[in-house]
């Protein structure tokens, strides 16, 4: 089943924008984020398969609506919330 995020042979999304000279992060919260991520897949508490498989799970409309580090956060708060407690499903 295809997911939101492939979009391969698909039109309408517009032109990709380079910017020259383009920071990789645009705000302070993005490096955190990057930062985060880094640290959790280093200690283990998810593998880049996870966390690729929780964004691409997100809702489409949200996905579509995130900047590319949102979506980021998305995955590691998915991957890192607490479980519900058991009976609780």
């Amino acid at each position: 089943m295809a997911r939101v995020n492939d979009v391969g042979g698909q039109s309408g999304f517009g032109r990709v924008v380079v910017e020259p000279d383009e920071p990789p992060f645009h705000a302070d919260w993005e490096a955190r984020v990057y930062a985060l991520n880094v640290a959790m897949l280093r200690r283990g508490a998810y593998d880049l398969d996870q966390f690729r498989d929780a964004i691409e799970r997100m809702p489409p409309a949200e996905y579509l609506a995130a900047s590319y580090y949102e979506r980021w956060l998305h995955a590691v708060e998915t991957l890192t919330a607490p479980a519900p407690p058991a009976g609780d499903g």
